[in-house]
């Protein structure tokens, strides 16, 4: 359970840590690399508009640096993690939702 104290970059970087945690851990070479490959890009959480279907827009926290295609953000909202794929805009979600590691390993 994430302290409710904690601010809200602070809560995801909990979230994170603990997902990589477990992943480094993990029997699976690929849940390793994956999670390597995640720490490489990872930022501080960082306030960013996302577009989603329709044109509606939402203030997420972007947690990975873009390369140029993709970026994993975290909806609060929601309470999971979207990839988005960068556009002239920003970030635009596709529909990838769910674990960081999960969004991020997608592509």
């Amino acid at each position: 359970m994430i302290a409710q104290g904690l601010s809200i970059p602070r809560r995801i970087s909990t979230l994170l840590d603990a997902e990589v945690a477990q992943a480094l851990s993990s029997a699976d070479r690929i849940d390793r690399r994956t999670a390597r490959e995640f720490q490489r890009l990872r930022r501080v959480p960082r306030e960013v508009t996302v577009t989603f279907s329709g044109g509606i827009t939402q203030r997420c926290w972007s947690v990975s640096r873009g390369d140029g295609t993709y970026r994993v953000v975290y909806l609060p909202t929601a309470g999971y993690f979207s990839l988005c794929v960068e556009s002239d805009f920003g970030p635009l979600d596709i529909g990838v939702h769910g674990p960081a590691l999960g969004c991020f390993g997608s592509v």
